[in-house]
């Protein structure tokens, strides 16, 4: 009996020796298929036992280290030349293989919504994504995730051959800026996007820089010292409340598949009121997704209910069903599109008349939203306003994921989307955001470049190539001249460049007065690639358009001088003429003004209000949709004022 006692123990502690030691492990972002920078040495880490020996082997090269006392290691291998593929192997306790490794050139995709906007989203997408087989060029994605502190992982992701069965869900600005230079390069391309719709720049820079920061170190402060667990539980009770004392979990207003909620004679006595166009989360309802309803009373002449009219919505996030009266008139499920909606007049009648908007939200924001004169019935040419104030209820709520949002606090894109994939050798990054920061441009200026200054520091290769997207063109072009947050930005942008190694890639010409998101991410990414060509390899290439480098006010006209005009300067009109530029005198106000080429590389611009010009402008507000001016090359001359008048961001 006392030997199978000892014998029992023995095992029992071979089994408590065996389970305490750890597997080797690596960062999710290294998989098979994934591409290796080339050129440089190739960090590679992970985690094992304590004191655990790890050797690592790859294309002919063994290097070896031991994992440290909490049992992190990290290696470099070599650097290497184009190639592949090969396979990767890293040994300890057990043994781990990655197949299908290329060597090539690795690019970071990120930012907000414009990076993330897919190539399913994109012109021409269905011909975009069919003709995607290019098996060198390797595809990753970072999951959409915040933290507290800098995480050392991700939940998922993989390396993905680009092919149409995996290219469609990827940002179309990183596919079509990757297919550019494996096309131009003739290399393996690997592309990691780590991108989030909306966010602002303080949320991807670390805590290392942003406590230094005036502006976000007492936020930063507020996060570090917070229960996450316990705000969750306050902000699902918060929840409860707004919605009546307990969350809906299937939609009330259909019962058995009748929409009962779009009844015209429902009793929404006690419904809440809800201003629209406006998203939900923005009036009280945030983090809340599902399905809501809202309910207005439009009232029709006699006569009005005998035409035929014309609905329009403006935008809904995401879809959305309507009816009138109870019949249904229309559905959409996209959430950038107009809905416009003919109405048949044998559904209207005189007097009251109920107009029932269902909505589901499957992330994000919610709601209705847009601008105020997108809403309207249109009868002839007459328009009835439909904006304001509509009656409202969440019928169905999805809340399962309460947590702090992406810009609640600063770090916490960088601390769960960034630091994971630090220091995975890469020879860039692309960035395409700004549109979240745009009202506080003059802070921008310093936060865009500790960003990159930030990251940088981080993956500690230097000055590494970093390229940017100037603010597309968006929202109605203004009839006369005035102030922009969004001119502001892109100067922000401008003044960016001043840091070594910078490239600027500009969409001033192919944004969408309507939409936010342009679907024209094809010469987004080609301007991109551009960049990355002269700035990263070196190639003597045209990759800006015209940029301001002087200004002389002679006989009441003003000459402005620019750089990178290729071999000359450009108008984009059949006559010649020179659009988008602005004067104005001691009086800083400012006038539209004529312009024409004035040799290779200047423009003379004038103006009949203004006899002494001070100031000139170029392009200065937030869709100047008349710019022409571009260079031999193609490409457009970049926004810019002479001016340093104080403008309407802070």
């Amino acid at each position: 009996m006392k030997n199978k006692i000892i014998l029992f123990t023995a095992v029992t502690l071979l089994l408590v020796t065996l389970q305490s030691r750890a597997d080797v492990k690596l960062p999710r972002i290294f998989s098979s298929g994934m591409v290796l920078q080339q050129g440089m040495e190739i960090p590679v880490w992970g985690w094992a036992s304590p004191n655990e020996k790890i050797v690592v082997s790859f294309n002919g090269k063994t290097v070896s280290t031991r994992a440290d006392q909490k049992g992190n290691f990290k290696v470099k291998l070599p650097a290497q030349s184009y190639g592949g593929p090969f396979t990767l192997t890293i040994k300890g306790q057990n043994t781990l293989v990655f197949n299908d490794v290329m060597i090539g050139e690795v690019w970071v995709c990120s930012g907000q919504s414009n990076m993330q906007w897919s190539v399913s989203q994109s012109n021409h997408a269905d011909t975009e994504i069919s003709t995607a087989g290019y098996p060198n060029i390797r595809l990753f994605q970072v999951p959409l995730s915040v933290a507290q502190f800098p995480q050392n992982d991700i939940t998922a992701g993989e390396w993905k051959v680009c092919s149409p069965e995996t290219v469609d869900g990827f940002s179309a600005v990183g596919y079509f800026f990757g297919r550019d230079l494996h096309q131009k390069l003739q290399v393996p391309v690997g592309l990691i996007q780590t991108a989030w719709g909306g966010t602002v720049a303080e949320t991807w820079i670390s805590s290392q820089t942003i406590e230094n920061d005036p502006d976000f170190n007492e936020l930063l402060d507020d996060l570090h010292e917070m229960d996450l667990a316990r705000y969750r539980e306050q902000k699902m009770e918060q929840i409860k409340k707004i919605l009546g004392g307990k969350i809906p979990t299937e939609d009330q207003g259909v019962v058995n598949g009748v929409p009962v909620w779009s009844a015209i004679d429902l009793d929404d006595g006690d419904w809440k009121t809800i201003f629209s166009p406006q998203v939900w989360e923005e009036q009280g309802y945030a983090e809340i997704d599902g399905v809501a309803w809202y309910r207005k009373e439009i009232y029709l002449s006699e006569e009005q209910s005998q035409s035929n009219i014309t609905l329009h919505l403006g935008k809904i996030d995401d879809a959305d069903i309507t009816w009138l009266n109870g019949i249904e008139i229309g559905k959409t499920d996209t959430y950038d599109q107009n809905r416009i909606y003919t109405i048949d007049s044998k559904y209207l009648k005189p007097g009251k008349n109920m107009l029932v908007v269902r909505v589901d939200d499957t992330g994000g924001n919610g709601g209705m939203w847009g601008a105020p004169e997108e809403q309207f019935l249109a009868i002839g040419k007459e328009r009835i306003d439909i904006s304001g104030d509509w009656k409202f209820r969440i019928s169905k709520a999805s809340v399962q994921s309460v947590n702090v949002g992406p810009n609640s606090y600063p770090t916490l894109l960088f601390n769960a989307m960034i630091n994971p994939i630090v220091p995975y050798a890469i020879k860039g990054a692309i960035w395409y955001q700004g549109e979240s920061n745009a009202d506080r441009a003059q802070q921008y200026r310093r936060v865009f470049p500790s960003l990159i200054t930030d990251w940088r520091r981080h993956w500690g290769q230097g000055d590494f190539p970093f390229l940017f997207v100037s603010l597309a063109n968006f929202r109605e072009a203004p009839l006369t001249p005035g102030e922009s947050t969004w001119a502001e930005l892109r100067e922000a942008q401008t003044q960016t460049l001043s840091l070594p190694n910078t490239g600027m890639a500009l969409a001033i010409d192919i944004g969408d007065a309507n939409d936010i998101h342009p679907r024209n991410k094809q010469d987004v990414g080609k301007r991109l690639a551009l960049n990355a060509l002269k700035t990263a390899y070196h190639q003597n290439v045209v990759c800006s358009g015209p940029m301001f480098r002087s200004v002389q006010f002679v006989n009441n006209k003003a000459v402005v001088t620019f750089d990178q005009v290729a071999a000359r300067l450009v108008a984009k009109d059949k006559y010649g003429y020179v659009k988008g530029f602005t004067l104005a005198g001691e009086d800083k106000k400012f006038y539209w003004a004529p312009a024409r080429l004035l040799g290779n590389n200047q423009v003379e611009i004038s103006c009949e209000q203004v006899k002494n010009p001070v100031a000139v402008r170029y392009g200065w507000a937030d869709n100047p949709d008349d710019v022409n001016l571009y260079n031999s090359e193609g490409l457009p001359a970049n926004p810019f004022r002479t001016d340093n008048w104080p403008g309407i961001t802070r």
